[in-house]
C-alpha cells in the first residue's frame, strides 16, 4: 500500500508484517547508536540541544569608556584591597596607643611674664571686667572727675593706680603704656606662644581707653589736660584724708579725690601722645579704635608744641614724679607719630638736631643711657636707630640717623662689665641710678633695650658691634640682660625673688594698701588701716607679679611694709619688666617683627643732597 508523501515522495506502508512493539524499541536504540557515532555540527547541535547560553564578553561598557573585563576586575580589586588596608591602618592608629609629643616646659621668663602681667590687673581702677582674676580686688572709686567741681572733665574713672596708692599720675602711666606697647609691636609672636597676647592688649587697652578721657580727644585742638586723679601731699603734718595720709583700700575710700589739670605741660602731652600713637599700632587690626587713638596723639601732641611748659611745675607731682624737661619727650612723641602715621614732619621734627642738643642727646651726663619715666632719649635713640638698620632713609635724615645710631651703640657698650659708665653691687647688680634707691625700675628699662637692640642686629644680620676698637659679639649683651633679670628673679646674695610670687622666696610684706588690708566685709575708715600698715604679719593678699623697688646699693634688702624705697611697686617699673621679659623669652630664634613697626611708613625714597657750591677760583 503506497501513501502520498506530502513532500513529494512515496510513502510505502506495510500493514501486513508491521513490527513488533520491542522489534521498534530496538530499532529506535540503533538509531541512537547510530546518531551517536556521528558528530553533529553547532546547527544540528542546536535543534538537539535547545538554545545555549551566549559566550561572556570580553569587554564592559561604562557608558563614556569601554575597558578590558580583566582590566575592570583588576581596578575594582585593587580598589577594595586599598580601602581595606587604609581601613586597617586608622582601626590600629586609633587603638594602639600613643606618646603624646609635650611641648617644653616654659623657661623662667615666660613663667614670670605671666605673673608681671597680673599686676596690672591688680592696679585697676574704677568698674573692673568680670574675669579679672584678682580675688581681694573689686570696683572702686566710681565717681573719679565728678566729685571735683572745679573740673571740666567729669568722667575719669578707670585707668591705672600708679604704686601701693590709688593716685592716677598720668606722667608714669602714659610710659608704662608706651614700653608695653612697644614690646608688643616687636614680640606679639612671643607673647602669642606664651598665651599672654590676648591679655596684654586688654591691658594697654584699658589705660589708653582712661587717657582718652583726660582731654577732649574728638577735638583737634585743646587747651588742657587732666594730669592727675588724687592728691598725696602729707608736708607739713597735713592731717587731711587723701591717698597717701589713708591707709585703706581702694574699694573703700570716701574722702575727696580732687583733679589736678595742667594748661602747659609738654612733657606730659607728649608722653601720653606717644602711649596713643604705639597702641594704635597694637590695634591697627581695630581700624576705627586705632584711628581714634591715632586722633587722639595728634592732638596732645599739638598741644604739646603750641603750650610749652613742665607739668610737675607747682603741683604735687614735683615730689612724686618730677619731670626735668620736655626735649626728650618731643623726640620720644614725634618718633610714635611719626610710625603710627607715616607723615614725615613728624620725622623731621624727631630729627632736628637742635632738639636734640636740648634733649641732651650731644653732652652726656651721669645718667646718660638711662632709659626712665622722666628720660626717654635713650629709648628714642633706640627706636630711630631702628630706622636706619632697616629702611636707611638717606638724606637729609641720614646725618642725625646715624648719630643716634652711633650713641645707641656707645649706650650698649656702658651696660657691659668691662666698661665703668655704672657701678655694680657684690651681687652683679648694674647700679644705673649710682646707688639711689628704688634700682630696678631702670635695670629693667636696660634690659630690654640691650636685647631688643641685640635682636635688631640679629635681623639686619650684623653679629655684633664696636666699643672703640673692640669688636663684640650680640651674645654679650643678651648675656647682660640676662644676667640683670636672673639677679631679680633670685640669682642674688640673698637667694630672694624680686618679682612677688615667683619661686619660693619673695617679699611678703607689700607697701601696698590693696594687699596689706584683708577683704572682709569690713570698712576701715581713713586710720582705721593704720594697723595693718604697721603690722609685722605678712600680706593676706599676694600681689601676684609685683615687682618691688628693689636692693640697696650693698644688695641689702629690708622686706617692711613702711619702708617703700624697698617694698613698693609700680606701673612703670614692672612695664619695664614684663618688656624686658618677653624679650628674652621662648625661643630665641623668634626675634623681632621687623615689619609690623613700620606698616604706616610709605616707602622712603631719599632726596639727593643739595649740589655743591660752584667752584671759584
Amino acid at each position: 500500500m503506497y501513501g502520498r508523501d506530502p513532500w513529494g515522495g512515496p510513502l510505502e506502508i506495510h500493514t501486513a508484517d508491521s513490527a513488533t512493539d520491542d522489534d521498534r524499541s530496538r530499532n529506535l536504540q540503533d538509531f541512537d547508536r547510530a546518531a551517536m557515532s556521528r558528530s553533529l555540527d553547532e546547527t544540528q547541535q542546536s535543534w538537539l540541544l535547545g538554545p545555549t547560553e551566549q559566550k561572556k564578553k570580553k569587554y564592559v561598557d561604562l557608558g563614556c569608556i569601554i575597558v578590558s573585563r580583566k582590566i575592570f576586575k583588576w581596578t575594582v580589586g585593587c580598589i577594595i584591597a586599598a580601602a581595606l588596608l587604609a581601613g586597617f591602618i586608622t582601626m590600629i592608629v586609633k587603638l594602639v596607643p600613643r606618646h603624646k609629643h609635650h611641648n617644653p616646659p616654659p623657661d623662667n621668663y615666660t613663667l614670670a611674664l605671666r605673673k608681671a602681667l597680673m599686676f596690672f590687673n591688680a592696679q585697676k581702677s574704677g568698674k573692673l571686667p568680670k574675669h579679672n582674676n584678682v580675688s581681694w580686688r573689686g570696683n572702686s572709686c566710681l565717681q573719679d572727675g565728678k566729685s571735683d567741681d572745679s573740673t571740666m572733665f567729669k568722667n575719669l574713672v578707670g585707668g591705672y593706680y600708679d604704686a601701693g596708692d590709688a593716685i592716677k599720675f598720668n606722667f608714669p602711666q602714659s610710659f608704662a603704656l608706651t614700653m608695653l606697647s612697644w614690646s608688643v609691636i616687636e614680640y606679639s609672636a612671643k607673647y602669642e606662644a606664651a598665651g599672654e597676647l590676648a591679655h596684654v592688649k586688654d591691658t594697654i587697652k584699658w589705660g589708653t581707653d582712661y587717657l582718652l578721657k583726660t582731654f577732649n580727644s574728638s577735638a583737634d585742638t585743646i587747651d588742657r589736660i587732666a594730669a592727675q586723679v588724687g592728691k598725696g601731699d602729707t608736708t607739713g603734718g597735713a592731717t587731711e584724708p587723701n591717698d597717701h595720709y589713708c591707709w585703706v583700700r581702694p574699694e573703700d575710700i570716701d574722702y575727696a579725690r580732687p583733679v589736678t589739670e595742667c594748661h602747659g605741660c609738654s612733657d606730659l602731652a607728649a608722653e601720653m601722645a606717644a602711649a596713643l600713637a604705639s597702641a594704635s599700632i597694637v590695634f591697627k587690626d581695630n581700624k576705627a579704635y586705632s584711628q581714634k587713638l591715632v586722633h587722639g596723639a595728634r592732638t596732645l601732641f599739638k598741644f604739646s608744641r603750641d603750650q610749652r611748659g613742665r607739668y610737675s611745675v607747682g603741683n604735687e607731682a614735683e615730689t612724686f614724679y618730677n619731670s626735668t624737661g620736655y626735649w626728650d619727650e618731643f623726640i620720644w612723641g614725634a618718633a610714635w607719630l611719626y610710625y603710627a602715621t607715616g607723615n614725615s614732619s613728624y620725622l623731621q621734627l624727631a630729627t632736628t638736631p637742635g632738639i636734640a642738643k636740648h634733649a641732651g642727646a650731644f653732652w652726656g651726663g651721669p645718667d646718660y643711657g638711662v632709659l626712665s619715666w622722666d628720660n626717654k632719649l635713650t629709648g628714642a635713640q633706640v627706636l630711630l636707630s631702628r630706622m636706619r638698620l632697616f629702611l636707611s632713609p638717606g638724606y637729609p635724615y641720614e646725618e642725625i640717623l646715624r648719630t643716634f645710631h652711633n650713641q645707641t651703640s656707645i649706650i650698649m657698650c656702658s651696660y657691659l662689665p668691662i666698661f665703668t659708665s655704672f657701678n655694680r653691687t657684690k651681687g652683679g647688680l648694674i647700679q644705673l641710678n649710682h646707688g639711689r634707691p628704688q634700682p630696678l625700675q631702670y635695670v629693667v628699662n636696660a634690659a630690654f633695650l640691650a636685647t631688643l637692640f641685640s635682636d635688631y642686629l640679629a635681623a639686619a644680620d650684623t653679629p655684633g658691634w664696636y666699643c672703640g676698637p673692640n669688636f663684640y659679639s650680640t651674645d654679650v649683651l643678651r648675656k647682660f640682660a640676662e644676667t640683670q633679670i636672673d639677679y631679680i628673679l633670685g640669682k642674688n646674695p640673698r637667694k630672694m625673688s624680686y618679682v612677688v610670687g615667683f619661686g619660693n622666696h619673695y617679699p611678703k610684706h607689700v607697701h601696698h594698701r590693696g594687699a596689706s588690708i584683708p577683704k572682709n566685709k569690713v570698712k576701715y575708715n581713713c586710720k582705721g588701716g593704720w594697723k595693718y600698715r604697721d603690722s609685722s604679719k605678712a600680706n593676706p593678699n599676694t600681689i601676684v607679679g609685683a615687682m618691688v623697688a628693689g636692693p640697696d646699693k650693698h644688695d641689702g634688702f629690708r622686706d617692711v611694709r613702711s619702708n617703700y624705697n624697698y617694698t613698693e611697686p609700680t606701673l612703670a617699673g614692672n612695664a619695664g619688666l614684663v618688656a624686658a621679659l618677653v624679650a628674652l623669652s621662648g625661643d630665641r630664634d623668634v626675634g623681632i617683627d621687623k615689619n609690623t613697626l613700620f606698616s604706616a611708613v610709605p616707602p622712603m625714597f631719599p632726596t639727593p643732597p643739595p649740589p655743591p657750591a660752584p667752584w671759584k677760583p
